[in-house]
């Protein structure tokens, strides 16, 4: 009984583990990840021209990882209530629901702030960039920015 317990206490925190570590690293324009480091980049000049507030939700990324987890959860705790085939019907029950909560809270948790930059670079072209958004970097129309640039994604930056 005691080596069950184990499992399932190794097994709980193995999945909350799991859940927490797909948060993402700071995305804000002035971090950078490993992977980018000693890469080139395309460095292009411009004026912002709109700042629009967006969410950018990453819930679908999150969301399988949160009702596997609260799944796990619930179906092991409810399979301590009662005993028999009462156990097994707590034990779905509490799958179920704690599939559900855990769903939900990765869904919120998988939200945040963005801004949407409409940029015109010195050449006349008109661009968009949506990034997360760094108290410490407000951008306002009329400002002066580098966007960075490195494959598919872009970065944008004060001057």
């Amino acid at each position: 009984m005691v080596r069950h317990n184990s499992f399932r206490l190794i097994l709980i925190f193995s999945l909350a583990s799991l859940a927490a570590g797909c948060t993402s690293p700071n995305p804000y324009g002035d971090a950078y990840g490993s992977q980018e480091t000693r890469t080139v980049q395309q460095v292009y000049y411009g004026t912002i021209e709109k700042v629009a507030p967006v969410t950018i939700d990453a819930s679908t990324q999150t969301n399988t990882i949160g009702t596997i987890a609260g799944a796990a959860i619930g179906g092991i705790l409810g399979s301590k209530v009662g005993g028999g085939s009462g156990s097994d019907i707590a034990a779905i029950g509490g799958g179920l629901l704690g599939g559900y909560a855990g769903s939900e809270i990765a869904g919120e948790a998988g939200k945040r702030n963005g801004v949407n930059l409409t940029i015109r670079l010195e050449d006349g072209k008109v661009i968009s960039i949506v990034q997360e958004v760094d108290p410490n970097m407000i951008f306002q129309p009329g400002q002066a920015v580098q966007v960075n640039v490195a494959g598919d994604s872009a970065r944008v930056v004060p001057r």
